[in-house]
């Protein structure tokens, strides 16, 4: 008979996703100056009654489970002429050791490749009830779990543990599986013999790497010597959404994921929240709570159609409203294209705001007075596009004529794959040859960053909004620099990351040479490989530039943080 391919990877908790109860042992015997299998001795003694059975069972919480074995341990010690280090406390080291207690980063990624590779993919742990006062720890531990796993079974929910026959019996019911159709992951040899009695799939974790392999060539999913993985990225059904009324006409919509010190994320143009949707759950995770901004005009973000609205003196004021009505302090902000624009001019005009600032691709450019932003820019090719976005109704009939045609035009990676054939847009001579798209397919290829479930929800955005008050954005060039030019000799004072990414053909590194002369405390990092729309293009480099610059930023905060997924 043919084996069923399967569908779900059920992994152990302790010991595969984290280090496991024998590892914690191990280091508490180190910390205490015990010798090693001591801790084992001392669960044996107790048996299916003592306190480690009784906490994983969800009989005693975990406060109680240390009480009561470290009565057991000076039991043992007693009777085994094992002596006990003088002032002997369980309490304090088995919570300081927890807490040291890290997520296993290649099995996570191995985790989240097999759920986009449509994989089911499910915890199955032996756990307590922690009721210490360090249970904040295993809270966001759970919640990052329960975000991502379809389901997470622990011993202490329902009163049974492993290797009990019963606990995979009901993992098995609360999957809708069959034996056949699992695959099981766990460090404990005796907790994988029922599990593959029943016909389930086991692997036995000692070393990641021999273990993923052996979970890569049951799945046929490439889980080991990956090039660049690819984060998970929320959905939108998968955020909370909020509205704040900025004034009688304008009202901005953001979504919202995670605790802790408040970031902003303000995108660019043609975009949406939505393309920081690789970024949202990465910053989540590692201790931040993250907004990311409908910006003004865009989507269900609703701004009026007066040009003068959106200024960036005006934007500015509007962030500043929507702080005070959130009642946040300081945020750090972080901005593509137009958003970097805007997070520089925040940072520049509104410090006690600004806990730190990054720009994705947009340097900063200090105005100056008695230079002529029209000459300057005009000097400039690439620029043109933005001086065709110019008059009323004339960028918009293009772009809103076929919103599809549009979107997948501009929003486009520098892979080869994204090329159209043997065209591309170019923002150089748009006036001349009487709009931006003329040449270009009528309907072009796909586009890799954006996958259709993602291009139709940019679509329902622009369908609700037009393109008036995204151009709107455009169409203050004069009085941004007017505006900007009345902090001549101001620096920005806050810390500051600029990414620059090497293919961006209209926001090239070139542009952020003289940054360090106006912002003394820049960090600077560089994306090669990548286009303009690095928050799609490059998630994964970007992630990890963000999150190490702002433990950097907020290391003397105290952040909750996990493994980046």
């Amino acid at each position: 008979m043919e084996r069923k391919r399967p569908l779900v990877v059920l992994f152990d908790l302790g010991g595969v996703l984290l280090d496991g109860s024998q590892t914690l042992f191990r280091t508490l015997e180190k910390t205490v100056g015990l010798p090693g299998d001591f801790f084992q001795k001392v669960i044996q003694h107790g048996g299916s009654d003592g306190p480690f059975s009784k906490g994983m069972t969800g009989q005693i919480g975990l406060t109680q489970l240390i009480a009561d074995f470290e009565d057991d341990c000076k039991k043992v010690s007693s009777t085994s002429n094992i002596p006990l280090p003088e002032n002997f406390s369980l309490s304090k080291s088995f919570v300081e050791t927890m807490a040291k207690n890290g997520f296993s980063v290649p099995f996570l990624k191995a985790a989240m490749l097999l759920k986009k590779n449509d994989f089911r993919i499910a915890v199955l742990t032996n756990n307590w009830i922690d009721d210490t006062p360090s249970r904040h720890q295993t809270g966001f531990a759970l919640c990052l779990l329960r975000k991502y796993f379809g389901k997470v079974i622990e011993s202490c929910r329902i009163g049974l543990q492993k290797p009990d026959p019963k606990i995979y019996e009901y993992a098995l019911h609360e999957l809708n599986v069959t034996p056949e159709e699992v695959i099981y992951l766990d460090d404990i040899g005796a907790n994988l013999k029922p599990a593959q009695k029943m016909g389930m799939t086991t692997i036995l974790v000692k070393e990641a790497d021999s273990a993923l392999k052996q979970l890569q060539d049951l799945t046929g999913v490439q889980l080991l010597d990956q090039e660049e993985y690819l984060p998970s990225a929320c959905e939108p059904q998968d955020v909370a959404h909020g509205y704040v009324k900025i004034k009688p006409d304008t009202e901005l919509h953001f979504v919202e994921m995670g605790s802790g010190p408040v970031i902003c994320l303000c995108h660019g143009f043609p975009e949406s929240w939505f393309s920081w949707r690789f970024q949202i759950p990465a910053l989540a995770d590692a201790g931040f709570r993250v907004i990311a901004l409908q910006m003004k005009g865009y989507g269900d973000s609703v701004g009026p159609p007066d040009t003068e609205a959106y200024s960036q003196e005006e934007i500015c004021k509007d962030l500043l409203i929507f702080l005070d009505k959130m009642s946040i302090v300081q945020a750090t902000f972080i901005g593509h294209d137009w958003g970097g624009v805007t997070v520089w001019n925040m940072a520049l005009f509104y410090p006690e705001r600004v806990k730190a600032v990054a720009g994705i691709n947009t340097p900063y450019t200090p105005s100056r007075a008695g230079v002529n932003i029209v000459e300057r820019l005009e000097s400039i090719p690439v620029f043109d596009y933005q001086f065709y976005f110019q008059e009323l109704g004339v960028a918009e009939a293009e772009l809103e004529k076929d919103i599809i045609r549009t979107l997948k035009i501009v929003i486009r990676s520098s892979r080869k794959e994204d090329k159209m054939g043997g065209s591309s847009l170019s923002t150089a001579g748009v006036r001349k040859r009487g709009g931006l798209f003329v040449g270009l397919p009528e309907d072009p290829p796909p586009s890799s960053l954006l996958p259709e479930p993602i291009l139709q929800y940019y679509v329902q955005q622009y369908q609700k909004s037009g393109f008036r008050g995204p151009l709107n954005w455009y169409r203050n060039m004069e009085r941004n620099w007017s505006w900007g030019a009345s902090t001549q000799g101001r620096k920005i004072t806050v810390p500051a990351l600029m990414v620059t990414a090497g293919k961006d053909r209209v926001l090239s590194p070139e542009m952020s040479r003289h940054m360090e002369k106006w912002i003394p405390q820049l960090t600077r990092s560089h994306i090669e490989d990548c286009g303009h729309f690095t928050q799609m293009e490059r998630p994964a480099a970007l992630n990890k530039i963000l999150i190490e610059w702002l433990e950097e930023v907020h290391k003397n905060a105290s952040l909750q943080t996990t493994a980046k997924l």
